[in-house]
């Protein structure tokens, strides 16, 4: 790891809310975590997007699927998936620092029509895979980060840092998994579809045909295809989204256990706290009444 890197991120969180704490920035959907501790993992919907690490060490659980991503790489999410994720490395001495930004698909794929030759699409995979970043990657990301504290210069530079960034993506050893976040034929992306159609109305039962047609597949290829790219089934799918959004509702806007269960799409008060405790490891309102002094740190 490049240790103008780090000292960028130091620099910045130091300066932006500092150490444990979440630091927002003058680009939407981009934010540094600063963390003296570990952190126990925490389940919530991460959206298609990078998830860098300048220092320390993160962990993130989907379904089976485990990947630990260290100093000097990044986390990328293809699609949108419910996760278990938490700071595996850290220290007051040594801190974690990180950085979240969700993908920009079209100017992922501006960029990757302007290639001479676009990267070859890889065989199916998860929708999860760490990137070793290298120099040129870091160098943009230290960039990045020092430019964030000139907010009148971002909406001119910013671009600018981010289409050299994603070619260094679409031209790495991972460029075919990137470029299939927005081929229109990929499978990566018609699963895509299906998860925005599903997120849209997840409160009503989900019909696997309906969702098969929208990303324009057989029930059965789509089927597959979408395990393969989530580990989990659409079924699967739409419980976790149902009840990490209900524990948002209890967390971030005291909604009692009957409210949220009903808002997300559950008939029965019962079954909605067997499956919560199920996922969660605690009752609903045990869970939410444990998170509330704690949720401007949760990213809910």
């Amino acid at each position: 790891m490049k240790t103008d890197l780090v000292k960028a991120f130091s620099s910045y969180v130091a300066a932006h809310g500092g150490p444990d704490a979440m630091s927002t920035t003058p680009v939407e959907n981009l934010f540094l975590m600063c963390s003296t501790m570990k952190r126990l993992p925490f389940r919530k919907m991460y959206k298609p997007s990078l998830c860098i690490v300048a220092q320390g060490a993160k962990r993130i659980e989907v379904a089976e699927t485990v990947l630990d991503y260290t100093a000097g790489t990044a986390l990328a999410i293809s699609v949108e998936l419910p996760g278990y994720g938490g700071v595996t490395e850290a220290s007051v001495e040594k801190p974690f620092l990180g950085m979240t930004i969700e993908f920009d698909m079209g100017m992922i794929r501006s960029v990757l029509d302007k290639l001479p030759t676009p990267p070859a699409t890889a065989a199916d995979g998860s929708g999860l895979f760490v990137e070793q970043l290298n120099d040129a990657q870091q160098d943009c990301v230290a960039r990045l980060v020092r430019l964030l504290d000139t907010p009148e210069a971002v909406p001119v530079l910013y671009p600018a840092i981010m289409q050299e960034f994603y070619y260094w993506l679409l031209v790495g050893p991972n460029g075919g998994e990137i470029a299939k976040m927005v081929r229109s034929e990929s499978h990566t992306q018609r699963i895509a579809d299906a998860i925005f159609h599903l997120r849209r109305d997840f409160r009503r039962p989900v019909r696997i045909e309906e969702l098969a047609d929208v990303a324009c597949m057989s029930p059965s290829s789509f089927h597959q295809h979408f395990k393969v790219l989530t580990s989990m089934t659409p079924l699967q799918y739409q419980k976790q989204l149902r009840l990490i959004e209900a524990r948002r509702l209890m967390v971030m806007e005291a909604a009692n256990v009957t409210k949220a269960a009903f808002e997300v799409g559950y008939e029965s008060p019962s079954q909605f706290s067997r499956e919560y405790s199920r996922l969660f490891g605690s009752p609903p309102k045990q869970d939410a009444m444990t998170l509330r002094p704690h949720r401007a740190q949760l990213g809910l």
